[in-house]
């Protein structure tokens, strides 16, 4: 009676045991699976359905998983760095439109103007030379806002 109590609470049990694979990665980069811990490094636990265990219909290793998902969260991270050098871009070009906006509000507003590194005051021509030049300057930081 001990017998059989004890093949059908195995039988029973026996679905809930499971294996569980370890994944670490060696000083040289290379990276490694095991169904043990190494005793030397740092390993991830890889969590393993149990439906999953004893079945090779078609499925994917595990292995085959966990590289997909790594391609796929460094595809994310290219993806956001390129969407952070985009804005970067966008953030500096609005700066260098305000800097030019601001050269060319100088001379609009007039007043006595120096000659720069020196204490000598531009001319009319000299201002309206520099008016012109920093309109270009403006209008080409500034195409398209």
């Amino acid at each position: 009676m001990k017998r059989v109590l004890f093949v059908a609470m195995a039988v029973a049990f026996a679905p809930l045991a499971g294996a569980q694979l370890y994944k670490h990665v060696d000083k040289d980069g290379r990276v490694h699976y095991s169904d043990q811990p190494p005793a030397n490094a740092d390993a991830k636990a890889l969590n393993i359905p149990k439906s999953a265990i004893g079945s090779s219909s078609g499925s994917k290793s595990y292995v085959a998983q966990d590289k997909e998902i790594d391609k796929k969260r460094k595809a994310e991270q290219e993806k956001q760095g390129k969407a952070g050098d985009a804005a970067k871009k966008e953030e500096e070009a609005a700066k260098r439109c305000d800097q030019a906006r601001a050269a060319h509000q100088y001379f609009v507003d007039g007043g006595k103007i120096f000659k720069p590194g020196s204490r000598d005051l531009m001319t009319d021509s000299e201002i309206e030379s520099e008016r012109s030049r920093t309109r270009r300057d403006m209008d080409e930081a500034c195409k398209g806002r």
